[in-house]
């Protein structure tokens, strides 16, 4: 067979598997493994942009020391080399190679050095050595530690292999401040397990020899939280865990447990005491790994009262866990740790499709602001006329229900009322009215439909949220909060995040986005309603996110026990403080100002890096990518006659970002709704004028569809019929057989009664030649 017959799966398998199985590869422990990157970003319909897979990943002693990129043996071995760049950069290996089988292309990314590779390929220890110059006793220990699986029935995603990796690097290093940055919902405590797991196994201690196992303590400021991480230890020993509660203190007669190796608390236990506080019945050195869940809230600020215990601890190697970059908000975090040791931002999540896209709906109205005129009855509280309140005076210093009622009646007429939604509030008072309006105004029969979750609503609002995070429940259905499940709430299947109150902070902002980005079957994307002017946010220059383009909002669709003391939850930002320290201006409006409240969607369309650009120049981005696609209108309108050339023509723009959610906006955009993309692209391009889908079916029906037999053309007239509704999606291949299915019960009985496959498909392909042939 010649070289230029083989196929890639024949190169791999004769040419490049047995040079790796003659270079060790696969034998004593070292591993091979094709490796799936990343799933691709998601789309609307179920669908993924392009996903990444690397060919060859070479792994030992847990390393991931290098990546080889196949090509079949008829093409050049350089063919190989960009991808294998890119896919050694993401999988943090220091080697990267090419091949073709017969030649070989190898790169060092950590010195630059490439080049042709003679034979024979290297082995799994020499690469080692090449990899790490110097020796570490424990980078060999944790080494020998595999990752805990559970027998194989999941796997480490790449980001999350590089985190652990670069911690326990540090760590060999004898770093004792480590951080990493890793945007909500990638799973961070998954991170800190494995890590614990592959200390705990290879028996690590502050000692610096493997003597005895360490002990660990894992830092959270939210019940919620501790839990949560408990719960996802379960796969060490259970008397190696214990949880340290007021309940356990108590059971153990007043002091906290000792005899573990993983314990679990949070800031507010560990603070408290008879005298002196809990944490100071442990010696300093008692702990050798401390972990701090969401760092940036807790000891790491300067300003916490809790930084004196992480000071305690001081011997401790101290690892911090944060969503949020680098701001000044949060700067003494990162002074405290250094630089994160690893980075992965919401933009690689969402990019790489393990995170859940979003969009903005910017709801602006007539009651934004209000200004007191003396139409308007004043309930409780002084105000003088021509007084004027902007949005953060609102529910602070004055209450306007029928305002929020307003608000809560514009998201509820156009969302989905059965999916999950959290409505973020300006103080508890604020989401107890709003939860009150929401279940005033909901179509759901059901009492518990909304819920308020805040601090004051103790367990028996942890007991709304654990039910609400249940995805096999639908009630509750919305909750409202002001500041506690802004951070820490895995519920995967949020749809809709109302923000009611302003964002304070970008790290803030970030945080709340991240309630919804968790990935769940059927979920596309999640929309923020920003009635607050929070989309502004998107200008700060370190923003990360890209979302999907805001919507306009669409038309109309059709008692408790009492709760148990609780070892406590953060304050929420002193939110209530006002509340007690003043009384609230409390007005009510009258009929006629309540009609003239109106709600404008305004729409901002958003670059691939994520930021707010005009129409004019979302548009002007189109036409350049698209002018790196077509060279002229014969060759958009040949690709486009074609459904497999069009198939393939979609794909190289959904690679560039332009999926069916964005093609329909550009749709809207150049106000044609009804025309046919190829229309909307055309006019883009070479300003022809758009027709509609209506215009091109009719020109078919009068002409070129007489030249088919009966049954044909009656089997074209109801394609036809598809089109016009539903558009160019109708005219795939893939729906020519369910045409004939919904026409004819079968594939086979349509076969027969048009004459064969072969007949339909070319009529198939001949009324689309029609319909595009000016």
């Amino acid at each position: 067979m010649s070289v230029h017959d083989e196929t890639e799966a024949d190169t791999r398998a004769e040419r490049i598997d047995p040079v790796l199985a003659a270079a060790g590869w696969g034998q004593n422990g070292s591993r091979i493994r094709r490796e799936v990157i990343c799933p691709g970003r998601i789309q609307s319909g179920g669908t993924r942009g392009r996903g990444l897979s690397a060919d060859y990943v070479l792994i030992h002693k847990g390393q991931k020391l290098a990546v080889l990129e196949a090509k079949r043996a008829g093409v050049s071995h350089r063919n190989g080399v960009g991808q294998a760049k890119d896919y050694a950069t993401r999988l943090g290996s220091r080697f990267a190679y090419a091949s073709n089988g017969l030649n070989w292309y190898q790169i060092d990314m950590a010195t630059g050095a490439e080049g042709d590779l003679t034979l024979p390929f290297p082995t799994p220890d020499e690469l080692w050595d090449r990899t790490f110059a110097v020796k570490s006793d424990w980078r060999e220990r944790f080494g020998a530690v595999d990752f805990e699986t559970d027998g194989g029935k999941w796997e480490l995603r790449y980001y999350q292999h590089n985190a652990i990796t670069a911690a326990l690097e540090a760590l060999a290093n004898g770093d004792n401040r480590i951080l990493l940055t890793l945007a909500t919902g990638t799973g961070k405590t998954s991170i800190a397990f494995q890590i614990a797991w592959k200390l705990f196994q290879a028996k690590w201690n502050l000692s610096g020899e493997p003597v005895r196992r360490p002990r660990i303590l894992f830092l959270a400021d939210r019940n919620i939280l501790a839990d949560q991480a408990y719960n996802a230890f379960s796969a060490f020993p259970n008397d190696a865990v214990t949880r340290i509660d007021p309940d356990t203190i108590r059971k153990n007669g007043g002091k906290p447990p000792k005899n573990a190796s993983l314990f679990f608390t949070i800031f507010q236990t560990f603070m408290t005491g008879e005298g002196e506080p809990v944490y100071k019945d442990y010696p300093p050195d008692f702990f050798d790994f401390i972990v701090i869940d969401e760092c940036h809230r807790g000891g790491a600020n300067d300003q916490s009262e809790w930084r004196h215990l992480l000071e305690y601890f001081e011997p401790a190697a101290q690892l911090g866990l944060t969503a949020t970059p680098k701001r000044k908000h949060n700067a003494d975090t990162y002074a405290y740790f250094g630089e994160p040791a690893y980075t992965y931002a919401l933009r690689d999540g969402i990019e790489d499709g393990f995170l859940t896209p979003f969009k903005v709906r910017q709801m602006a109205s007539t009651i934004d602001e209000y200004v007191y005129d003396g139409s308007d009855d004043v309930i409780v509280g002084d105000i003088e006329a021509g007084e004027a309140f902007t949005e953060s005076d609102f529910n602070t210093r004055i209450v306007i229900e029928e305002r929020e009622l307003s608000r809560v009646q514009e998201f509820m007429r156009q969302i989905d009322q059965r999916q999950k939604t959290l409505v973020f509030c300006a103080t508890q008072d604020h989401a107890a009215l709003v939860r009150d309006l929401i279940n005033q105004v909901k179509d759901s029969t059901n009492p518990n439909y909304c819920h308020r979750v805040t601090a004051d609503d103790g367990a028996v609002g942890e007991q709304h949220l654990r039910d609400f995070q249940d995805n096999e429940k639908t009630i509750p259905t919305v909750l409202t909060t002001s500041q506690k499940l802004s951070t820490g709430v895995d519920a995967r299947n949020i749809r809709h995040i109302v923000l009611m109150r302003p964002i304070r902070s970008m790290i803030e902002f970030k945080q709340i986005i991240g309630r919804g980005t968790r990935t769940f079957e059927g979920k596309d994307f999640f929309t923020i309603w920003d009635f607050v002017k929070a989309h502004e946010n998107f200008n700060d220059p370190e923003w990360d996110g890209e979302p999907l383009e805001p919507e306009a909002p669409r038309g109309s669709r059709v008692p408790p026990s009492e709760p148990p003391v609780d070892e406590g939850e953060p304050p929420e930002n002193g939110e209530d403080a006002d509340d007690l320290s003043r009384e609230k201006i409390q007005v009510a409006l009258s009929d006629g100002t309540v009609r003239n409240i109106k709600y404008i969607a305004a729409t901002t369309y958003w670059s691939p890096e994520g930021k707010p650009i005009s129409a004019a120049e979302f548009l002007k981005r189109l036409f350049g990518d698209l002018s790196g696609i077509v060279a002229d209108e014969d060759q958009l309108r040949t690709v486009w006659s074609d459904p497999d050339n069009r198939e393939h023509f979609l794909g190289q723009l959904s690679d560039r970002g332009y999926d069916k959610d964005r093609l329909d906006d550009i749709r809207r955009l150049v106000d044609a709704p009804e025309s046919d993309l190829f229309d909307v692209l055309s006019y883009i391009l070479f300003t022809n004028a758009p027709k509609t889908r209506h215009d091109r079916a009719d020109r078919v029906r009068e002409s070129s569809i007489h030249a088919f037999d009966a049954e044909t053309k009656d089997l074209l007239l109801g394609i036809l019929k598809a089109y016009e509704t539903d558009g160019e999606s109708e005219l795939a291949t893939k729906k020519l057989g369910q045409f004939l299915v919904a026409r004819y019960g079968s594939i086979g009985e349509g076969k027969e009664k048009l004459g064969g496959l072969a007949a339909v498909s070319d009529a198939y392909r001949k009324l689309q030649l029609s319909l595009y042939n000016d």
